[in-house]
């Protein structure tokens, strides 16, 4: 029984990790910042017992919203499985139908732990007959979870050693002076890192940051009578922190380990169709979304959505400065640390156009699993131990590897089934649409959609069934795909949206009135955008890739 507690309680624990929605340590963290009492909290923060009581600190009873999801999702399932038959669908596929609809019903209520949700595929497909267990579980193990697991193993190794902090403030440090080029310079570090770590831990860093700024800020402008500076009405901390949130999802699309559903589309074009969408080639395609983007949230953050009429602020670089002042020099591990990641994202870059010449097996997941573990090959001289210990590992969200396993099992299950085609037969109605409504109807929808789900769950799901209906429209399936994972990334109206805004949001700075008024036209604009770049710029570097 008490393991039974203790790996439930872990079950939640990752379910938070999956989730992001780190409240209660953000609000935490961001009190010992403000109150300058880090080194304090520290050990409050590290102490095993107290660790303890906030892992056991699980909910005891259901929610409502949970409680019926619990019985909606096998309702649904025994429901499609007797009263659903239409014609051409074998019995495999309504299965499989059926149990999407189970999985999707506890993924978007969370009636259990999302990543044990993730493994129904491995109970109900070998049960009742859709796919062999060996076959399921192959999804489980698919080499892009491990590039996935590779780069975990790199990011903490950097948070670590506080090397992500050093970098954010160097490059907050070259950029801001004046309010609003503190505001890009916020957001451009955020989208870096968030292109290399998790795109809540980078808002977890940076948030602290940001609210010492704007703190200090407040203090300065505490004698203008003009300008409000209580939080949640102060334009300055509003743009701030919303910029933070909204260039940390917008970074993570930048490479493929940036985000959740990058990787996901990747594994699952590979598992449908054998294509490899290459770290380059992702980078390619991401890093100019990133460069387009970020300068246009900016102008509209500080000149449309809160303007601030204020030319300079006396002290926001001071504490930037200050910070970094207080890291001190780069000591030897953070140069092994910056030296390994270097060398990992040049690999990833190179792999395709030199790597493969001299070492023809070598590939994007081998790359990142052999940065992780000369890390843990390379002692520390700071401290005991070497420079990535398994201490730091154990901390990293493994709970979305079986996300990721889960999503891509209801895929192979939808292709062996045939439910793919006979989705695919169901929408020959609509082959004459014209392809730019059908990607603004994809993109549109999923943007919805994610407004109110974990956009991670939200692109698992949908991946298969927009690969399925690309094939009865006869338009390439990866380009939908794409548009697809545009959909499920950028959603900036509510704080459940992402876990960035959830995190901004806890810090009080932004009432929900402000964020859903922002995020409504960030989202038309992120609609729009999405669409003239799947028209015009996709199909030039994933379409002919089949």
């Amino acid at each position: 029984m008490t393991f039974a507690k203790a790996f439930w309680s872990q079950m939640w624990t990752w379910n938070d990790q999956v989730k992001g929605m780190m409240k209660a340590i953000l609000s935490f963290n961001l009190m010992a910042k403000l109150s300058g009492s880090e080194n304090t909290a520290a050990p409050l923060e590290n102490n095993p017992a107290n660790r303890n009581k906030q892992q056991q600190k699980k909910p005891s009873n259901y929610t409502k919203p949970q409680l019926i999801g619990l019985f909606a999702g096998p309702a649904l399932f025994i429901l499609i499985k007797l009263f659903i038959s239409p014609n051409e669908m074998s019995n495999e596929a309504v299965t499989v139908l059926a149990s999407v609809a189970w999985v999707a019903t506890w993924w978007v209520t969370e009636a259990l732990p999302i990543p044990i949700t993730s493994l129904l595929p491995l109970l109900l497909f070998p049960l009742t007959g859709v796919m062999e267990t060996g076959a399921v579980s192959a999804s489980y193990g698919d080499p892009l979870i491990f590039l996935f697991a590779g780069s975990f193993m790199i990011a903490p190794t950097m948070e670590k050693w506080n090397l992500h902090k050093r970098i954010a403030l160097s490059i907050i440090a070259f950029i801001g002076t004046n309010p609003n080029t503190i505001i890009l310079g916020f957001m451009v570090a955020t989208a870096f890192l968030s292109m290399w770590i998790s795109n809540t831990a980078t808002t977890m860093m940076m948030v602290p940051i940001s609210l010492a700024v704007t703190k200090q800020v407040s203090d300065s402008l505490k004698n203008n009578t003009v300008i409000d500076t209580s939080p949640g009405n102060f334009p300055f901390g509003t743009a701030l922190m919303l910029g933070t949130a909204y260039s940390a999802t917008i970074g993570g699309f930048g490479s493929l380990v940036g985000a959740p559903a990058n990787i996901i589309l990747a594994a699952t074009v590979n598992n449908l169709y054998g294509v490899e969408i290459s770290f380059a080639r992702w980078m390619l395609f991401g890093v100019p979304m990133v460069i387009i983007l970020i300068p246009i949230v900016w102008f509209y953050l500080i000149k449309i959505a809160f303007p601030m009429n204020v030319k300079n602020i006396p002290g926001g670089r001071d504490i930037v400065k200050k910070d970094l002042k207080n890291l001190g020099k780069m000591n030897y591990e953070e140069k092994v640390i910056l030296t390994v990641f270097t060398l990992t994202a040049l690999a990833w870059i190179t792999r395709g156009f030199v790597l493969n010449k001299f070492i023809p097996g070598i590939d994007d997941t081998i790359i990142a699993l052999l940065g992780g573990l000369i890390l843990f090959l390379i002692p520390a001289k700071s401290k005991e131990g070497n420079i990535l210990d398994w201490d730091t590992v154990l901390k990293l969200p493994w709970g979305i590897l079986w996300l990721f396993g889960g999503g891509l099992a209801l895929a192979a299950g939808i292709m062996n089934s045939g439910l793919d085609k006979w989705i695919g037969g169901q929408l020959t109605n609509f082959s004459n649409v014209p392809i730019f409504i059908t990607i603004a109807l994809i993109v549109g929808l999923i943007t919805m959609l994610t407004e109110f789900t974990s956009n991670t769950a939200t692109a698992t799901m949908v991946y298969p069934i927009v690969a399925a209906a690309a094939a009865s429209l006869g338009t390439d399936p990866i380009v939908l795909m794409v548009a697809a994972c545009m959909g499920a990334t950028f959603a900036f109206m509510f704080p459940v949206a992402a876990p960035p805004n959830a995190i901004v949001f806890a810090t009080g700075y932004i009432k929900m009135g402000s964020m859903a008024k922002a995020g409504i036209w960030l989202n038309l604009l992120g609609i729009i955008f999405s669409v003239i770049i799947v028209y015009f710029y996709v199909p030039i570097l994933f379409g002919g890739l089949m």
